[in-house]
């Protein structure tokens, strides 16, 4: 019998946590539809846990799978900003019709712990830089399909503080920050630009090469690597106060100027940046105080250069493989 509910646990953050709390004993069941994930991300402890296989947006689904479960961890959602502007509907149905069907199986299941991943898309532009957790979240024009995502999160996390009844269930919020690792999927700035240096660089074999951005190279984010991010995840989990809000990430802002030249002297080319137009809804800086979760024990240790060695690694065999097979 599992104990443990992961939704979304075949995605990028659903798996290494699945990975994480199999090696600490828990007994852990996946519930996903492996619409961006992959049971294969999952093949080193496949036969440690319980896969269940079906829609976050289907409540019967979701209700049996909750059975015997004691702590949800909540992930399902369809994230890549490509996503966000093509496919807006499905964003949201999933954000929220999702986050309810959870919610609601949980309550009737009688769970005792529930974890909602949210995103540091909640704040757009913040006022406050680094960012801590009550600075306002907003949704700074409606009209613009981009903020589904950011907009179902915000709902997702309401629905969690304030939809779950206060007393029975523990209630935990996480809002990590730009996390970034091997095998991320192909819709987010690390490995978009990999990818395009990849092409423009016949790959990587070319030794200079001109790189196309979104923006003028002067916005900034603050990357984790993954396996930082899941010790923050479980600092939070085991230590965490109901009904609060924390931020996982790593505090050292760069600008993606700064990200490209570490890229650069990773892969040894030398890459001239073209700047563009930054699309609509984009965020110019983005940066967390994590001292809320730094004063819990959680600290990042995975420096940018060695992150991206190992993330550039894995995007240099899957370029290659699919090149390979085109």
């Amino acid at each position: 019998m599992s104990d443990v509910l992961v939704t979304g646990g075949s995605g990028f953050i659903g798996s290494h946590l699945v990975r994480a709390l199999v090696k600490r004993g828990e007994r852990v069941r996946v519930f996903d539809n492996e619409f961006r994930g992959s049971e294969a991300n999952l093949v080193s402890v496949r036969s440690e846990i319980d896969w269940v296989e079906g829609d976050i947006r289907d409540a019967k689904s979701v209700h049996k799978a909750m059975s015997g479960i004691q702590t949800v961890f909540h992930l399902a959602f369809i994230n890549g900003t490509e996503y966000f502007y093509s496919q807006p509907k499905l964003v949201l149905e999933v954000g929220i019709k999702g986050t309810l069907n959870t919610i609601e199986a949980a309550q009737a299941n009688g769970v005792k712990k529930f974890i909602y991943a949210s995103s540091s898309e909640v704040y757009q532009n913040a006022a406050v830089i680094p960012t801590p957790e009550n600075v306002p979240a907003i949704i700074p024009d409606v009209k613009n399909p981009r903020y589904s995502y950011g907009g179902g999160k915000l709902m997702g996390e309401l629905l969690t503080l304030h939809y779950l009844p206060k007393g029975e269930t523990q209630r935990l919020i996480f809002r990590p920050h730009n996390i970034y690792g091997p095998a991320m999927g192909w819709e987010h700035v690390i490995p978009q630009f990999l990818e395009n240096i990849f092409k423009a660089s016949e790959a990587f074999q070319k030794k200079e090469i001109i790189l196309q951005i979104q923006g003028n190279g002067q916005e900034t984010r603050a990357f984790c690597y993954i396996d930082d991010a899941i010790e923050g995840i479980l600092t939070v989990a085991d230590k965490g106060t109901d009904g609060e809000i924390y931020h996982v990430g790593k505090d050292e802002e760069i600008s993606i100027i700064q990200l490209i030249e570490a890229i650069e002297k990773c892969l040894k080319i030398k890459i001239q940046i073209k700047i563009g137009e930054l699309t609509p809804g984009s965020t110019p800086r983005r940066s967390p105080c994590i001292d809320k979760l730094k004063t819990m024990g959680y600290c990042p240790k995975v420096s940018l250069t060695n992150g991206l060695m190992k993330t550039i690694e894995w995007y240099q065999r899957a370029l290659t493989e699919k090149l390979c097979h085109k």
